[in-house]
């Protein structure tokens, strides 16, 4: 059992409305709040059951209600202070809170059924949660506040979550008052002793350094050292309370912490099993919300000592949450401890490794501390999950290019028995991959096919998807090459075809695919990667790969003039182009951005744009560029994009899946996305999406509400031309394409 004393995020007031009480249900993610009267006493508890009970029976319903007559009144509570079995045996899978009381009814605390989850100065701790970084300064800032301070801000900008720092009552803490001038103290005490009466700070001034990590966007802890430390701070309002390893038997200590209610960190260097056991039982006893830290107290560690597998251990005596407390040099055990689950990091922080001090000397520099952030977010991503393993959208795009398919060794008609010496196996992996032959073997083949066919996944299943008229409100096409465009024009009346270009395309005689004039428009994209390996940058900060890039895209443009001989319905073809702005790494700062623009703005300047229209691809936050990823930074926020366009006086190809990702990745809704790039959408791109990175994924089999999206459409950009841009959608005579324009059809 845990006892919670931070009940704001539990309390509403019987008069406020129910939609409040809702907003806060949903924001404490514990499913219940407790109504109170304006002095405090406990009128009613409301579970999301209880609204839904509502809900039901309300005609009309009417969120303004007031949460007090929706509130069950019929509730059960306890004293706090009282019987702690008798409050515990009152939990059961029914009932998981039990509201606790005073004398005269006032709401003073939560009882909880012990779980693995807690609230630390607003961040919630839980195992789905990203590790809890502490950056621990305890006393690097030498007893000065300007240090502390200094030390604070770098802390924040190095990611930490968290500040630490340490308070001691030396005259109660130390046997001899504290008395760093005692001769008879042994040498180690005496040396602790001396820099703790030089490298402490005053109470005034730990709380100031307290309300500067508030500014800086920093929860601040501390370690008390004694019980009078606690009381101070108590009086501050500490949001939780770290207990060192030198106090894991200190029962006293951990139980006067416990009894404030508030979050407990506890490390656990220089002890035994059974004392851990015996601390453990201590916080139990008096209902304590507590992370087990594996810790190893030596400065610094030895990597042979720190036994992180221990960490399993640790969570199964504590059943809690475990995190890591490192003594030793750099970061690589942090990392490891991470991918052990370990759920709060601490780690000692300094500006210089030489001052005078044990801690320093095992303490992160800022960029070393940035740089072990950054790494465990690396780790953390990575964890992924233990369900059944997929393909990502980069193994999949690998896949086409280095496996094998299944391919007909002659020509075969449609409803001839496949049998099994016409099979090879045969690269790239485009097709039926082989270990489904024996699907294939004895059917009859539902096509014509000639020597060096692929077979897909259709020849062994029994989907049909078939070209057919297709009728939409707005410009509508396929993706094409050169090479196929023929072949797909009269298999449906669309009214425009995009020619998706490649760097072999550029340099093509256009004679063998072009006779006549034909009544359809034009679109051409862009190719990304061009001769000798070089991808599209207009943003490039290498001015030779600039230059050449702009070079590269003049050519695009000259090419498309020529094209339009061949479409006299077009006036001024529109050309999709990535423009770079990608990065290796990680996403660059907003000022990279804006310098990523102003070279951006001086590109387009330098080409000659005369008769066609350029309009730049919005882009997902992690592109996929020939089997790899790396990071977007340009055309991915919607404020950004819209700042090009107006300072531009140009309009985009919104690709729909790209910035469902890029949505999805900020956190920001795709229908405030769309009302806000919607007025400067030339033509779209129509794919689902998936997660932060999973592209050009069939209609229908992502997050993205084609209906609603439509219907912004019709009203933001209704003369914007579409295709579907299905990832491999033109294999097998097109069938991504049909499926997808089948589905499309409905909402467009």
């Amino acid at each position: 059992m845990i006892i919670d004393k931070n009940i704001a995020k539990y309390l509403v007031f019987s008069e406020d409305t129910l939609k409040n009480a809702l907003v806060k249900i949903n924001d404490n993610k514990e499913r219940v709040v407790f109504a109170v009267d304006e002095t405090g006493r406990l009128e009613g508890v409301l579970t999301d059951g209880d609204v839904r009970r509502w809900l039901v029976a309300a005609d009309p319903v009417d969120l303004g209600i007031a949460a007090g007559k929706v509130a069950n009144g019929d509730f059960r509570s306890a004293r706090l202070g009282g019987d702690r079995h008798a409050i515990e045996a009152m939990l059961d899978s029914r009932i998981n809170f039990v509201p606790l009381v005073d004398d005269y009814g006032h709401l003073v605390g939560v009882a909880r059924a012990r779980r693995p989850v807690m609230d630390i100065g607003g961040f919630r701790l839980e195992e789905s949660s990203p590790a809890f970084v502490i950056a621990e300064i305890g006393n690097n800032h030498q007893g000065s506040l300007d240090m502390a301070m200094r030390l604070i801000d770098e802390a924040a900008g190095a990611g930490a979550h968290c500040a630490k720092f340490q308070m001691r009552d030396l005259a109660s803490l130390y046997a001899n008052a504290g008395d760093h001038t005692d001769a008879s103290e042994d040498l180690g005490s005496q040396y602790t002793l001396d820099l703790l009466s030089r490298f402490s700070l005053k109470t005034e001034d730990l709380f100031k350094a307290f309300d500067h990590c508030k500014v800086k966007g920093l929860i601040p802890l501390c370690t008390p050292w004694d019980l009078a430390s606690v009381e101070a701070l108590e009086r501050y309002g500490i949001a939780a309370y770290k207990a060192a390893s030198a106090d894991l038997t200190n029962h006293q200590l951990l139980a006067a912490i416990a009894d404030t209610g508030r979050p407990l960190l506890l490390s656990t260097g220089m002890s035994v099993e059974s004392e851990i056991i015996e601390a453990v039982e201590v916080l139990r006893q008096h209902g304590a919300q507590y992370v087990l830290l594996h810790c190893n107290s030596t400065y610094p560690a030895p990597f042979k000592d720190i036994n992180l597998a221990y960490m399993d251990r640790l969570k199964s005596i504590g059943e809690c949450l475990v995190g890591y407390s490192g003594h030793e040099r750099g970061f690589a055990v942090v990392l490891a401890a991470v991918a052990r689950g370990a759920k709060v990091v601490e780690k000692h922080f300094t500006l210089d490794k030489s001052l005078e001090g044990n801690d320093h000397k095992v303490s992160l520099l800022p960029e070393e501390f940035r740089a072990m952030v950054d790494a465990i977010g690396q780790v953390e991503e990575s964890m992924g999950s233990a369900e059944a393993r997929g393909l990502t959208q980069g193994e999949m795009m690998n896949r086409e290019t280095l496996a094998k398919s299944l391919i007909i060794n002659c020509d075969i008609a449609a409803g001839a028995e496949i049998r099994d010496e016409m099979l090879v196996v045969r690269s790239p992996g485009k097709g039926l991959q082989p270990n489904q032959r024996a699907k294939l073997v004895g059917r009859k083949a539902k096509r014509d096919m000639k020597a060096g066919d692929f077979f897909f996944a259709s020849d062994i299943s029994d989907s049909d998807a078939r070209p057919r008229p297709f009728k939409f409100r707005r410009p509508w096409g396929l993706p094409v090459r050169y090479h196929d465009y023929r072949t797909l024009l009269p298999m449906t009346a669309m009214p425009l075809i995009e020619f998706h270009l490649s760097y072999v395309d550029m340099d093509l005689d256009l004679a063998p695919f072009f006779d006549q004039p034909l009544d359809v428009d034009f679109v051409i994209h862009s190719p990304e990667l061009f001769a000798g390996d070089h991808v599209l940058d207009l943003c490039s900060e290498d001015e030779a790969y600039r230059a050449l890039s702009i070079s590269n895209l003049q050519r695009v443009i000259d090419l498309t003039r020529r094209l339009k001989q061949w479409f006299p319905r077009t006036r001024r073809p529109q050309i999709v182009t990535n423009v770079g702005g990608f990065s290796m790494d990680s996403h660059l700062s907003a000022d990279q951005v804006a310098h990523l623009h102003t070279l951006l703005d001086d590109s387009l300047a330098r080409l000659d744009m005369v008769g066609v229209e350029i309009i730049p691809q919005t882009m997902p936050p992690y592109p996929w560029h020939f089997g790899g990823q790396r990071y977007h930074n340009l055309f991915v926020d919607a404020a950004d994009i819209v700042g090009f366009c107006k300072r531009h006086n140009m309009r985009v190809c919104l690709d729909v899946s790209h910035s469902k990702l890029a949505c999805t990745h900020l956190k920001t809704t795709f229908s405030g996305f769309m009302e806000e790039v919607g007025p400067y959408v030339a033509h779209l791109h129509l794919a689902d999406a998936k997660g932060v990175d999973g592209e050009g994924i069939q209609i229908g089999t992502g997050d993205i509400d084609f209906a609603a999206m439509a219907r912004q459409l019709d009203r933001l950009a209704p003369q914007a031309s579409f295709i579907p841009e299905i990832w491999q959608g033109h294999k097998n005579d097109g069938e991504g394409f049909w499926v997808a324009l089948d589905r499309l059809e409905e909402w467009f």
